[in-house]
């Protein structure tokens, strides 16, 4: 149960989404892009940390919005110094992050799975 949070976080972001103009301006497309994928490095983050029962609500709303303020000022940085594509180098690192803990949750609820199947 400790994994609702960061699940009901996921789906208010998809509702928010939903919510929004189907447009963004393309002086905002970067940094809109960059905090949605560090909101989500973070919520897949807390549910990975749920799943292995170490869940912190603090550390989890912290982390969100800390992630998206430093994933949008390395992209604002960028662009104020003149290096347009830095962004790039959010989008890679939390790529990678992201995979990183999609692949945990998913042997995390496997694991559970075949302990599930196997209790008698």
């Amino acid at each position: 149960m400790i994994w609702l949070a960061p699940a009901c976080a996921l789906l208010c972001g998809f509702a928010v989404v939903f919510a929004l103009p189907p447009y963004v301006s393309a002086q905002y497309a970067n940094y809109l892009s960059v905090a949605l994928l560090a909101g989500l490095d973070t919520i897949l983050g807390g549910l990975r940390a749920g799943l292995e029962e170490r869940f912190d609500d603090h550390v989890f709303i912290t982390g969100f919005f800390i992630n998206m303020l430093a994933a949008t000022a390395i992209v604002w940085l960028g662009d104020l110094i003149g290096l347009r594509e830095l962004y790039l180098a959010a989008v890679v690192a939390l790529g990678i992050r992201m995979f990183t803990n999609v692949g945990i949750v998913r042997r995390l609820l496997v694991g559970r799975t075949r302990a599930f199947r196997e209790t008698p």
